[in-house]
């Protein structure tokens, strides 16, 4: 089985369409931890709406947030492959925690926010919004985002309805052989909590790689032949019979961070000013962020890459 193939991202690497961690807003005040539980709003853009034009737009939200002094955070990612695409991530200790950001958002932010949300919509060709729920059992090492993180795979596995047993055991597997090949790796697991569509009807997961360099898609490659190794011959073919089993769908993407279009929270701003605040950029935005999904914001976005 080749590298990209993987039923798991290899040493560190990310998907589309969908989601953070390594992972980006924090569950714990400094980002030790992935979050609990992890929001993602994605939005399609119209052929060659994305770029300067969508930063525009973005800003909006930016300013609206910070005018109504919120305390909503979120990371932006933009697509390196697949759809020209940004996806917005959101994380939460809990359920509580989203309804507690969700009261304290104003008339007068609503309102800033809709007048942000129908111009944002001019370069949209799709939005979708998912809820995701932190699977420790399915992680490896999931830290916090990092400082000097700027990209992210991203894989989305779509389970066949009544296959979550053969799933978890090829999850196993995996998480066997990377403990042997590479233990100091890092990923986060999610499962989708909401936002399935009919074109994936059975669990779906969400796995997040970060990279503080592409050059480390190169030198996953060692990592690979070292997961070869470990699983042996009768542990990948195990592995391949139980993913043709289990699995409906296995995407792959890459994100590039976007900080123009972020709102880090205060940890994550001060252990990186320069990037995540640059002068003339408007610093005082970084403090905001958009409500990143329909529990927190009904006119926000569904799920998937």
């Amino acid at each position: 089985m080749k590298f990209r193939e993987m039923i798991l991202p290899l040493c560190a690497m990310m998907c589309a369409g969908s989601a953070l961690p390594g992972t980006l807003g924090a569950q714990t005040d400094d980002g030790t931890q992935a979050p609990k539980i992890l929001m993602t709003v994605r939005e399609v853009m119209k052929p060659g709406k994305d770029g300067a034009s969508h930063e525009k737009t973005e800003a909006a939200y930016l300013h609206a947030i910070a005018a109504g002094k919120s305390k909503m955070h979120y990371v932006a990612m933009t697509s390196l492959s697949g759809q020209p695409r940004a996806l917005f991530l959101s994380g939460y200790p809990s359920f509580d925690a989203i309804e507690q950001e969700r009261k304290s958002m104003g008339p007068a932010l609503q309102a800033s926010l809709d007048q942000a949300n129908q111009a944002d919509g001019e370069l949209l060709s799709e939005t979708a919004t998912a809820v995701w729920v932190r699977r420790d059992d399915m992680s490896h090492n999931a830290h916090g985002m990092q400082a000097g993180t700027r990209y992210f795979e991203v894989r989305q596995l779509s389970v066949k309805p009544g296959q979550d047993a053969e799933f978890e055991r090829l999850v196993k597997l995996v998480n066997e052989g990377y403990k042997k090949a590479d233990p100091e790796g890092q990923w986060v697991a999610y499962e989708m909590l909401y936002g399935n569509t009919p074109a994936m009807p059975g669990p779906v997961y969400l796995i997040l790689t970060p990279m503080k360099s592409l050059s480390e898609v190169d030198t996953g490659m060692a990592t690979d032949q070292r997961f070869m190794e470990a699983m042996g011959e009768d542990g990948m073919k195990k592995m391949a019979e139980l993913e043709a089993d289990c699995l409906l769908g296995n995407l792959v993407n890459v994100f590039a961070i976007s900080p123009k279009m972020s709102a880090p929270p205060e940890w994550m701003a001060k252990a990186e000013p320069d990037y995540w605040k640059p002068k003339g950029t408007g610093a005082a935005l970084a403090s905001a962020r958009r409500p990143a999904n329909p529990v927190v914001a009904a006119d926000r976005k569904p799920a998937g890459q």
